[in-house]
């Protein structure tokens, strides 16, 4: 039997509210996760937009190669969020490392220096930290590790080169750092596997 849409809004409005920002989600569909995937993502452009109107000029991040960003999502899931949930069980843990995640995007740049650090970059993924965070704990790792792949996709390159940007970055793959970006990021995935399995049997 199919929820009454005012349901719905009832729980997007109580898990809109950042007083919830710490909380599992009140649903876990896919629908319901894309929903709060793009209420962060909004959050994040709108923070680097007013951030932007007060800059001259911003530090832009360097570019990367495609399967760097591809494989982004799933190392950067794992390694902040996955692990240290399945390897502690302690949500302040969790917590702590996704802001740890989010301070090395600061460092996103071509130089190191107090002003020239990405500030836009980092303020973008301080909403997405509770994202990752809600999303982890709610028991659908799967989803973070997925939304944010298909995003540094979207946003790095199918948009550039939907605007008539270049396109070239795709093609311009170092074969030899891919290979050892997919063998860490396999490594990863399958220690968050481990830990998760070893977590459930702990409750069988």
């Amino acid at each position: 039997m199919q929820l009454p849409l005012h349901s719905l809004a009832h729980d997007l409005k109580k898990d809109f509210n950042p007083i919830s920002w710490t909380s599992k989600y009140r649903r876990t569909t896919v629908p319901y996760l894309i929903s709060m995937f793009l209420f962060y993502r909004a959050i994040g452009l709108i923070a680097v937009f007013l951030f932007l109107s007060f800059v001259i000029n911003p530090t832009i991040p360097p570019p990367s190669d495609f399967f760097t960003i591809l494989i982004a999502g799933p190392i950067e899931e794992t390694l902040f969020f996955g692990i240290p949930l399945y390897a502690t069980g302690n949500h302040i843990v969790v917590m702590a490392t996704g802001v740890l995640w989010a301070m090395t995007h600061l460092l996103n740049t071509s130089t190191i220096q107090l002003d020239a650090l990405s500030y836009a970059n980092f303020l973008f993924v301080i909403p997405w930290i509770f994202s990752s965070f809600r999303t982890w704990i709610s028991g659908k790792g799967w989803f973070a590790i997925v939304s944010h792949s298909l995003w540094n996709i979207t946003a790095t390159f199918a948009l550039p080169c939907i605007n008539g940007n270049s396109c070239n970055a795709i093609y311009n793959i170092n074969w030899f750092v891919a290979l050892v970006q997919g063998i860490i990021s396999s490594l990863l995935m399958l220690l968050t596997y481990f830990l998760y399995r070893r977590k459930v049997r702990k409750f069988e």
